[in-house]
């Protein structure tokens, strides 16, 4: 069986190293290269792994690779995608999807253009409790889901996150787009109306780390989401992912990051969580290369990630003009 070439595009994400390591020893993978212009950062893996190296990623598309994975800074992903397109390669692009609609537009217009997939990073969608808490939906156990309760913390990892010609913004986009994409994809419908606030509360920097979101639904669900860099460095666990979904009949409540153990140790010098959980980018990575092997949708398009980030982009726009923002004129439905 011919293995499913996969090459890796920039390791500007932390989520870069995730991915690498889900795919070392995939019995259905040939890792055929890493491009990135900054040798230093992936100088370790290059190493470790034997991979071949470039600095850039157009000599690594003029290649053979079927698919690549594309973890550069936000403002690259549309550049990245398009060239990957051209090239006639399937794409996994790290989250958001972009930083503007047009540009979005452009790169789900590229791949089909040229018949290649583009799938949005978003291995939430494989945690087992969020796709049991889908299932219970999907059968009526919670009756109609009337409202949500989210939280999507983190802590503020810095760089060119903080810089919003790279990023497009601060806590707002990096965290609001994991959560709505859940809930696209849970409630089934789509969302009309955003309102957001935000600030900076907890750092020395000039970009959101704090940011409330609220969005209608048109099926009438309202969610409340706190997307936010308020985790400290003391803190046991760096990011959470919890959710309260009030239905009719019942609630159904997750807390992802509930699988850890508590360590105390006195190298660290405050209490530390090890999380022994679900994989969910070793999940997200195999489902991908599924897909491509057996010439099949992917999961999670590029629409997608369209309509996810566009939620955010709308709650920067609801906080500069102070005002909640419509959706309707602008939301692009998922094909199917």
């Amino acid at each position: 069986m011919r293995k499913i070439k996969v090459g890796l595009i920039s390791f500007a994400h932390l989520h870069a190293v995730s991915y690498l390591q889900a795919l070392i020893g995939h019995p259905e993978v040939e890792l055929v290269g890493i491009a990135d212009e900054n040798r230093e950062r992936v100088e370790p893996y290059i190493r470790q792994y034997q991979i071949p190296y470039t600095s850039d990623y157009r000599k690594l598309l003029a290649g053979d690779a079927d698919v690549v994975i594309i973890s550069s800074e936000n403002s690259r992903h549309a550049e990245m995608t398009i060239e990957a397109a051209r090239h006639k390669k399937h794409v996994l692009c790290e989250k958001p999807l972009g930083i503007a609609k047009e540009e979005m537009r452009r790169m789900i217009d590229a791949c089909k253009q040229n018949g290649v997939q583009l799938m949005t990073s978003f291995p939430n969608r494989y945690i087992p409790m969020i796709v049991a808490a889908k299932q219970a939906i999907d059968q009526g156990e919670i009756g109609r889901v009337i409202a949500v309760k989210a939280t999507n913390k983190g802590e503020m990892i810095g760089g060119w996150f903080n810089d919003r010609s790279l990023s497009g913004g601060g806590a707002l986009i990096d965290h609001t787009v994991h959560v709505m994409d859940l809930l696209n994809w849970i409630l089934r419908s789509r969302a009309v109306e955003v309102y957001a606030e935000s600030g900076s509360l907890f750092h020395d920097a000039d970009i959101d780390d704090a940011g409330m979101v609220h969005v209608k639904y048109e099926n009438g669900v309202i969610v409340a989401l706190d997307a936010s860099w308020s985790r400290t460095r003391a803190f046991p666990y760096k990011r959470d992912l919890t959710m309260e979904i009030v239905g009719t009949d019942g609630v159904i409540s997750i807390d992802y990051f509930a699988q850890i153990n508590e360590v105390y140790s006195e190298a660290a010098g405050h209490a530390e969580w090890s999380y022994w959980g679900d994989n969910k980018d070793q999940l997200l990575i195999n489902d991908l290369i599924r897909c491509i092997r057996e010439n099949r949708p992917v999961a999670i398009t590029g629409e997608d990630g369209y309509n996810s980030t566009m939620i955010a982009l709308a709650a920067y726009e609801s906080i500069r003009l102070k005002r909640p923002v419509s959706l309707i004129d602008y939301k692009m439905e998922k094909d199917g």
